[in-house]
Formats: C-alpha cells, structure tokens, sequence
C-alpha cells in the first residue's frame, strides 16, 4: 500500500470522527490487492455458513402401475409401487440464503455428494425493482389480486432497500454458497436481461473466475410490443460459467441439424447413397458438411419463442420460462441420474423438465404459491411419466422448521434493535387490543382472560417456538393463549395444537393483517385478526375400505377494507378479499356501487386437497450435526404427511373430485386419517380424522 503521509492523516481523521471514506481513498487502501477491483455499499466477503435442519413436510409420489416381482424393485418400492428408498427430489420453502448455507454446511452435503455432487445449476433471479410475490387469482371469470405477504414484503426489501447495491449483495452471497456446492465438474446458467446483465456478468466474473467464464448466450424471442424511439429489447441474455476446466457439455444431445441453406462459396453435392451436402475446397483439401449431420447451436438462440397465453404449459406465474429452453441447458450440461438445483424456483419450470429428463434436482423458493404451482406441476408430471411408463422419482416438500432468528435479524443485543422490537410488540399489541405483561419470555400481553403471542415480523411462527409457549405457559398454570403470526409454518400440523389442548392450554392461530401498520386503520378499529381456516371432511366405511369427502372449507383471510375501498375508488371495476370472500365492485360515473359475490361456495377457494390414509405410518426424521461433527437422526415428534390421493385445479382441468377413490386397509386396527386443503391463496389447512378398522 503506498499512501502519501497527508492521505493517512486524513483517513484517520475520518474514521475518528466516524465519517465515510471517500470513494478515492478506498480505491487506494486496496490498490495492491488487484488491479480491478469490485466493490459497492454493503459488500461483505464473508457469507453465511449456518446449518440449520431441515424438516420435511410432505412426500408425494404417484403409485406406479407395475407390479414388481424381483427382490431388488422390491426393496427399492412398497407394494402400490411408491418409492421407499434412494434420492428423493426436495422442493424447499424458504429463504434461499439460509437454504443454500444449510445444503453447504449441514448433513444433506454428504447426501449430494452420494449422487456424484451438483452438476448444474440454472438460476432466474429476479431483474427489475417491480418484482414482488403477489400473483393474479382467476375467480367467477374476473381475476382478483393476491398481494404479497409481510415476510415476503421483507424478502423484497432487503433485495431492493437501497437499489442495486442491496441488489449486488444479495446476489452475491448466493452465488459465492452456489460455488462452494456446485461439484468440480458442474455448471451454472444465469438467466438475466438488460437491466442486470452489466452487473451479474462483473459478479460471476469475481466469484468464478474470468477464466472460467464459458458463453453469452442471447436468447431471442419476437413477443411484446416495439418501441417507437429505440430498437425493441427482444432478447435476454443467459451467462455460462463452469467451476473448473473440466465441465459436461453435451453436443450431440442438443445439436440440430445443418440442413440444406446455401453456404457461402459452397458447391452442392449428393454422396452415392443419396446423402446431400456441401463442399468447399481449401489448402488444396475438399471439406464436405452434410445437410444430416448435427451441430452445436450458437450462442444466439432464436428458435425458442417464449409461452404464449393459451401454451397449455402455462401454469400463471409472470416469469415463467419455456421448457424448450431449459431443455436445451439440461441437457446439454447435466446426464441422467445428475442433480440439478434452481433456487428461484418459481413456476417449477426447471425441476418439470429435469424430472422428465431423468435428472435428480433440489428447488426453492420463499413464495408460498410458487412452492404450491410447482407441487402440482411436478404431480402432473410424476402421472404423466407413469402413465407412459417411465420412471420417475418421489419428491419432499421440506422447510427450516428451527428457523434461528439471529439469522434473521439483527443482533438484539443492540439496544436499538431492542427497541425497534418493543416497539413492533406494542404496535400489534395496541392493534389487537391486548394489555402489555411483563415477566414473561415468550408470553407478550394478555386480553379478555387469554394470554397473548406477538410471532415474529418477518418468519413465520413454527412449531418450535409453539412449543416453547407452551411451555411457559404450562410452568405459569395458563390454560388459554393467542399466538398471533403474520405467518403460520408450512406443514403446522392440527394434531400439534389439539395434543397441546389435551395437555392443558388451549392455542388459538390468528393471522395478523397489514392494517397494524396504518395508525389510522388501528384507531377505526379496522385492524381485523382473523383466524387461521378450518376443514371438514367426512369418512365413508365398509369393512377395511374407506373413502373420504370434503364437506366444508371456511376461511377468514382477508386482504381488502371495502367500506374504505368504496369510498377512495374512481368510477370501473376491482376484485378485493375480505373476510373470506371474494367480490368484484362496480363503481359507475354517478358514484353508484354495485357488489357482486364470486364466491358463492366454499367450493371456490379450494385449490387442491390431499389425503394421508394413515398419518402416523412415518416418523419425520432430521439429520443434525453433533459437538462432534458427526451427523445424527432425531425424531422430530412429528409424523411425515404421505401424500397418497389428491384432486387439484389446473388450467386444463379447474373442476376438482371433493370424494376420495376407496382406500383398503391391509389390517385392522386404530389409524389416523390426514386431510389437506391448500385455497387459491396457497395457504395450507389439515385436519387428522381417527378412524377405527
């Protein structure tokens, strides 16, 4: 480092009085480390290395139709033909950051590496400021919004905060965890445009190396509009880097064929078998290239187009990609049997087509509906495999259910950050109209004789930190208490919180809503919890056989204040949720409102709906890391829902079956009966059904 002695006194000075450095003064203190240097606001080189559990929540896989005889098929699956043992294909929900450092750092390290380590990975993160998670809700042929949740609110802050430096920092991390995982030989596919292609490429090029860096891949596409003042942007742009010098790429798997267009300069010819070509002749040698032979495409792809509104593979996510493309990339850099991982999972479009091409994959995401669009895609490929007769693999919906909030937030230590956190309390306490308590750890007020929860701002309230309140509450002799949560853990089983009631405290779920946040809707009273939503199904039986029915789904979520929205909306149209209802209103130019109900059954918010015949078969098992490093199974207390029957909505198919086909029992006895609802929300609701053989 060679600073003049003036440019030292004034750094010193600087940091002293705690003033930021000058831009200038950076570039020098770094000057001998390299000669170009990346840098921006809030860059950090260390990352995140946290292993936390991972619990699995749900495991599908379709019956296949053969029956199998040999001793091997018969250890591999059960006699339906479900899967029993091998990889199982996970879809994650939940922060991708904590996913990828707990895949990095915890047990599941070892398990991917059994299958011969990441191959590929092929990422679309998002490009623009405008992204968020809301999705469009088709209802009674209107389409009504599904607005964000908190957390994913927070998701979207802190990815955009403070523009593209919180931007860069988000995306950096990740791609520095996905390096650590990617194996020697693997590839990665960023997928961008325009607006991040500059940075994401400057990024790659720091984290993988510029020698690494293998293609610019220009996909080119002719849908949208055309600009008038500039030439239209129809084209994104897909970066290629592979971890080492060696990397799979696969020519002849995606090549396409020359064909017969005129080369330059180039003679016509047919071979004695009829085979057609052209030549050239060159250094006194005569090449020929065969109209039938393969070639590897170009980085410029233009035979691709983008999906349009009727593409029956449009499943009604706004990125969803084609699965030609992905096609293209899977199979260029990954083989059979490799793993493949999206952590932007989205709409499920690179899992869909790594199932059907034989690959293992790993996906997440932290939207609940895109977790819910690519369950059901990825069941309709496991029916349209088997009624092909091809394989096809189990897959597990799994999340962090012992989410660590220091991994979260701040430290609380901080006494600002202390603070913020009573403030938050106090603000939903007021909200809810509960009284402050003191003296309590996991216990926040108390309103009408019932104890009071406050969950946390941005994760959703699990199953541990219900345990925990009941706890204290037991300790304490409380027998009834609220947990109020912006978000409820996917998989929050109703056995947990009825075995909670049989020990004495009686927990009621009531979901938080956005209003705490506008201190004029706290003091109108228009702040309104509402519950989480219940089911009913009924069970049909004769002898050892049963069938199940949905009778009744009632739900309160609401999203909307229509009193409020009919006074503030100009004359037309807009669809709002409220209290479990859907409406669309009409406002004339004469100020005239007319409110029409699109949900006229409780039919309508069903989505999809699934049934384990017999919850309790199946422990949940968690693999954990001992003092020691060593990896240990524990039992969770809880049991793994195997889905074994459901009926969803597509867009092919929107009617649903609300009675099961007839289950067989093998033997008589005591079984509990698991029945799940997932509304046109995305949020899951269960209900365990005892049931006597």
């Amino acid at each position: 480092m060679t600073l003049a002695e003036n440019d030292k006194n004034r750094i010193i000075e600087l940091i002293k009085s705690g003033e930021n450095l000058p831009k200038e003064y950076i570039y020098k203190l770094f000057a001998d480390e390299e000669d170009v240097f990346l840098f921006w606001n809030g860059r950090k080189e260390d990352v995140t290395n946290v292993a936390l559990p991972f619990h699995s929540i749900e495991h599908i896989d379709e019956p296949r139709k053969e029956t199998v005889k040999s001793v091997e098929t018969l250890d591999m699956f059960d006699m339906r033909g479900r899967q029993l043992k091998g990889w199982t294909n996970k879809l994650i929900w939940g922060d991708n950051k904590l996913i990828l450092s707990s895949l990095t750092n915890g047990p599941l390290r070892e398990e991917i590496e059994k299958q011969g380590g990441l191959k590929l990975i092929y990422i679309d993160p998002p490009f623009a400021v405008g992204a968020d998670f809301g999705f469009d809700i088709q209802i009674g042929g209107e389409t009504a919004e599904k607005k964000q949740s908190i957390i994913e609110e927070i998701a979207y802050r802190d990815t955009w905060g403070k523009g593209i430096s919180s931007y860069l920092t988000m995306m950096y991390e990740r791609l520095k965890l996905m390096h650590n995982l990617l194996a020697e030989d693997g590839s990665i596919y960023v997928h961008v445009d325009w607006r991040m292609s500059s940075l994401l490429r400057m990024l790659l090029d720091d984290i993988f190396g510029v020698n690494n860096f293998r293609n610019e891949i220009i996909w080119h596409y002719q849908s949208g509009g055309r600009q008038e003042r500039l030439f239209s942007k129809k084209h994104d742009n897909i970066f290629l880097y592979t971890k080492s010098n060696e990397w799979v790429f696969n020519a002849d798997a995606v090549g396409i064929l020359r064909g017969e267009k005129k080369r330059n300069n180039m003679k016509r010819g047919v071979d004695p078998d009829g085979r057609k070509f052209w030549s050239i002749k060159s250094a006194g040698k005569i090449y020929k290239y065969y109209d039938d032979e393969k070639i590897t495409p170009a980085d410029v792809w233009t035979n691709i187009s983008h999906i349009q509104q009727k593409d029956p593979q449009r499943v009604g996510y706004p990125t969803q990609k084609p699965e030609a493309l992905l096609e293209r990339i899977i199979l260029a850099s990954s083989n059979p049997g490799d793993l493949v991982m999206d952590i932007f999972g989205g709409s499920g479009t690179t899992v869909a087509v790594a199932e059907k091409l034989g690959r293992k994959w790993i996906s997440c995401d932290l939207g609940r509906f895109a977790i819910h669009t690519t369950r059901k895609r990825l069941i309709g490929v496991q029916r349209e495999l088997q009624k092909d007769g091809k394989d096809f693999r189990a897959f597990e919906i799994m999340n962090l259910g012992k989410y660590e909030r220091q991994f979260f937030m701040d430290d609380l230590s901080n006494g600002a950050r202390k603070s913020k956190e009573e403030i938050y309390v106090n603000l939903i306490l007021e909200a809810y109209k509960a009284k402050r308590i003191e003296g309590h750890f996991n216990l926040h007020g108390s309103k009408a004789g019932r104890f009071v929860h406050v969950g946390p701002l941005d994760v959703p309230v699990t199953q541990s930190r219900l345990q925990d309140i009941f706890e204290e509450c037991r300790q304490k002799l409380y027998t009834q208490v609220d947990v109020l949560g912006f978000e409820f853990e996917m998989g929050l089983t109703p056995q947990f919180i009825q075995e909670l009631r049989e020990k004495g405290v009686s927990v009621t779920l009531k979901y938080i809503p956005k209003e705490v946040f506008d201190k004029r809707a706290v003091e109108k009273g228009q702040a309104r919890f509402y519950d989480v939503a219940y089911l009913n199904a009924n069970i049909e039986k004769k002898g050892k056989t049963i069938t199940v029915e949905l009778t009744d789904f009632v739900t309160h979520y609401t999203q909307d204040d229509i009193e409020e929205l009919q006074q503030s909306m100009r004359a037309g149209s807009k669809v709002v949720i409220e209290d479990g209802q859907i409406f669309k209103l009409e406002k004339d130019k004469n100020g005239v409102i007319n409110r029409t109900l699109l949900t006229e059954n409780w039919h309508d918010w069903i989505d999809y709906w699934a049934i384990d015949f017999n919850y309790e078969n199946k422990k949940e098992i968690i693999k954990i890391k001992n003092d020691k490093g060593e990896t240990e199974e524990q039992w969770t207390g809880n049991y793994l829902f195997e889905n074994e029957w459901q009926s969803f909505r597509t867009k092919k198919n929107p009617t649903l079956e609300f009675t099961s086909v007839p289950h067989e029992y093998r033997q008589t006895g005591q079984y509990k009966v698991m029945v799940k609802v997932v509304d046109i929300m995305g949020i899951d609701t269960s209900k365990i059904i005892d049931v006597k053989i």
